[in-house]
C-alpha cells in the first residue's frame, strides 16, 4: 500500500447542503468539522506506508474514523457501515453522498501500522495542538490525574488451563508454519489432549488427577521444546514467539529434578508481576485496587480542571495492571513537558504522592503536586498524649536527635528501606530510656530504647512533616476537592467509549484504544463547550439528598 499526500478536500456541496438541512440545530460531527477543520493530514502518516504499490485509503480519513468509532463505541464493521450510510460521517470525512466507503478490515490494518510505527499518540496530540491554537487549552493551569482498571481481552486462566493452552497455542502455531514437520514429531495422544480448547469443565475434579495431568502436560512441553531445539535443519523454529512463550511459561511453572518434571510451588516461582497469565496476550497482568481484582492493564488519565475552562484529557498512560500508580508519575509529567502542557498544580490521590515525588515535581517541572501524603503509622502519632517524630529535635549535620526530655540519640545509621528509599535509622540507648519518666508516652520497647525512621535527605523529612500538617487545613481540602471530578471522566469514557474492557491483545494496542477514546472524549467536550452546555453536577441519590445538611 502507498500514499501520495495531497490536500484534504472540502466537504462536497451536495453533502454539505443536505447535511445542514438534515441537522438544522447542529450535530457532533458537523460542528467538529466546521469548528476544528481538518484535524489530520496524510503527511502525518507518511511513514506508515510505502512510496510504491497500490494506493491506500486516505490515512487522514482512517484516523478520523478511528476516533469517531470510539466516540460511539462501534466495532470496525459498524464504523465502516457508518461511513457508507450516515450523512454526518460523510460530512466529517468530506465524502460524496454516493461514496461506498471501504472494507472494515482496513481499520485493523491501519491500527497495526500505527502500533508498529509508534504513531498512535498522534490521534490525541494533533487534537490537543488544535485546541491550544484555539485558546481552549493552556499550560500551567490545574490538572488532575488518576488511574482505573482495563480488563484484558483474554479469559482468565487457572494454572492448569494456562499450561494446557500454552501448549495448544504452540502446537497450533507450528501446525500453521510447518505442518509436515510437526506430523513427523507429534505424539499421537496430543491430538486428543490438545485438539480442543483447555477449559475448566473438561479438566479432572480431584486434586490427584489434576496433579497427574499437570505433570503430563509438563512432560509434553519439555519434549516439544527439546525436539524444536534439536531441529538443526530448521533452527528458526526455536525462536518463533509461540515457542519462546512456551519456554517462558515452563520456566515459571515447572522444574526438572533429575529428569523428573515437577510443578513449582508459589515460594519458588518468580514474582507475581512477572507471571504470564495467557498465551494469547502475554502482557496482561494481575491487578488489585481498592479490593477489586482483575487481569489486564491500568490506564492513567490526566485532564485539565480549571473552573473557567473546558476540561480536556491531556495525557494517557497505559501500564501493566500490577504497576503501582506512583511509578507512572515521572513518565506522565515528562510527556506533558514534551508537549508544553505542564500544569502549575497537579491533583492526585495518595497512590502518587510521597515527599520524594513532591520534590521531583517541584524541582524538575515546577509543578505543585497536591495530594495526601501517608500518615505516620506509629502508635505515638495516633495518641494525643504520646510523642511522635514531630516532638523530637533533629540536628542533621551533627547526626543527633534530641528527645522532648533533652536526651540525645545514641545511634544514627543511613540505609535503605524495602522500596530502595534512603532513610536514617535512629536509636536511643536502652539505659537512657529505661529510667525516663515519660517512657510510657514514648516507647513500649523492652530490649532497646526509642527508635525511629527518618526520610533522607533532610528536605524530604521536613516536607513530609509540613504536608501532614497542611492536609488537615481547610485551604488544602478546598483545593483537593477538585480532584474528585476525574471519577466523572472515567465514567464518561467507560460508558461512551468502552474504556473498561480492552478490545485488543497487547499493551500497545490497548494503549492505542485508550488514546483514541481520550481523543473522542475531547471532541465531545469541545462541542459541549461550544454549545455552552454546563458541566454535569455530581449525582446524588434521592435518599442521600434527604440527609440534613
Amino acid at each position: 500500500m502507498s500514499i501520495k499526500p495531497k490536500a484534504i478536500p472540502s466537504v462536497p456541496k451536495a453533502t454539505k447542503r443536505i447535511a445542514q438541512a438534515a441537522f438544522p440545530k447542529g450535530n457532533l460531527y458537523l460542528q467538529m468539522r466546521d469548528e476544528l477543520g481538518e484535524l489530520y493530514t496524510d503527511d502525518l502518516f507518511r511513514d506508515l506506508y510505502s512510496s510504491e504499490g497500490q494506493p491506500a485509503f486516505s490515512p487522514w480519513r482512517l484516523a478520523l474514523v478511528t476516533v469517531m468509532q470510539f466516540a460511539e463505541n462501534l466495532s470496525d464493521r459498524q464504523a465502516a457501515d457508518a461511513v457508507r450510510a450516515r450523512l454526518d460521517w460523510k460530512y466529517a470525512l468530506s465524502l460524496e453522498l454516493t461514496d461506498i466507503g471501504f472494507h472494515y478490515s482496513i481499520l485493523s490494518e491501519f491500527r497495526t501500522r500505527l502500533v508498529n510505527h509508534a504513531n498512535g499518540s498522534l490521534l490525541l496530540d494533533v487534537l490537543l495542538k488544535r485546541l491550544t491554537e484555539k485558546g481552549l487549552l493552556k499550560s500551567r493551569g490545574q490538572q488532575r490525574t488518576d488511574s482505573t482498571a482495563i480488563i484484558g481481552a483474554v479469559r482468565e486462566l487457572d494454572q492448569l488451563e494456562l499450561v494446557g493452552e500454552s501448549m495448544r497455542y504452540a502446537l497450533n502455531t507450528l501446525a500453521t508454519l510447518v505442518p509436515e514437520w510437526l506430523l513427523q514429531h507429534v505424539q499421537p495422544e496430543w491430538f486428543e489432549r490438545y485438539g480442543e480448547r483447555i477449559e475448566e469443565y473438561r479438566l479432572p475434579e480431584s486434586n490427584a488427577e489434576r496433579h497427574l495431568l499437570s505433570q503430563q502436560v509438563g512432560q509434553d512441553g519439555y519434549l516439544l521444546l527439546n525436539t524444536l531445539y534439536r531441529a538443526t535443519s530448521l533452527p528458526w523454529l526455536a525462536h518463533i514467539p509461540a515457542v519462546e512463550l512456551l519456554r517462558q511459561v515452563w520456566v515459571q511453572q515447572y522444574w526438572l529434578d533429575e529428569e523428573v518434571v515437577k510443578r513449582r510451588t508459589p515460594d519458588n516461582m518468580p514474582p507475581s508481576g512477572q507471571w504470564i497469565r495467557s498465551p494469547y496476550d502475554p502482557e496482561v497482568r494481575y491487578g488489585r485496587k481498592r479490593g477489586w481484582d482483575w487481569m489486564g492493564y491500568k490506564v492513567h488519565l490526566t485532564e485539565t480542571c480549571d473552573p473557567d475552562s473546558p476540561h480536556f484529557i491531556t495525557q494517557v498512560e497505559t501500564v501493566p495492571a500490577i504497576e503501582q500508580d506512583h511509578h507512572a508519575l515521572n513518565t506522565i509529567q515528562a510527556d506533558l513537558a514534551a508537549r508544553d502542557l505542564l500544569p502549575a498544580q497537579q491533583l492526585v490521590d495518595a497512590g502518587y504522592v510521597s515527599a520524594k515525588r513532591i520534590l521531583h515535581s517541584r524541582d524538575q517541572h515546577q509543578i505543585e503536586l497536591v495530594g495526601p501524603v501517608h500518615n505516620d503509622p506509629s502508635w505515638q502519632a495516633k495518641s494525643e498524649l504520646a510523642y511522635d517524630v514531630s516532638a523530637f529535635t533533629i540536628h542533621w549535620e551533627a547526626k543527633q536527635v534530641i528527645c522532648p526530655t533533652g536526651q540525645q540519640s545514641s545511634s544514627w545509621n543511613l540505609s535503605q528501606d524495602a522500596k530502595g528509599e534512603s532513610v536514617v535509622q535512629v536509636l536511643f540507648a536502652k539505659q537512657t530510656c529505661a529510667g525516663c519518666p515519660m517512657r510510657s508516652r514514648c516507647t513500649t520497647a523492652r530490649k532497646t530504647g526509642r527508635s525511629m525512621t527518618l526520610r533522607y535527605p533532610p528536605e524530604r523529612h521536613e516536607l513530609l512533616q509540613v504536608m501532614r500538617q497542611r492536609q488537615q487545613t481547610a485551604d488544602f481540602k478546598a483545593i483537593y476537592r477538585r480532584r474528585v471530578g476525574i471519577e466523572g471522566t472515567f465514567t464518561q469514557v467507560i460508558r461512551n467509549c468502552g474504556l473498561r474492557h480492552a478490545r485488543y491483545c497487547g499493551l500497545q494496542k490497548t494503549h492505542l484504544q485508550n488514546v483514541a477514546s481520550a481523543a473522542a472524549t475531547n471532541i465531545l467536550r469541545f462541542v459541549c463547550w461550544f454549545n455552552e452546555v454546563p458541566f454535569a453536577k455530581t449525582r446524588t441519590s434521592r435518599f442521600a439528598a434527604l440527609a440534613p445538611s
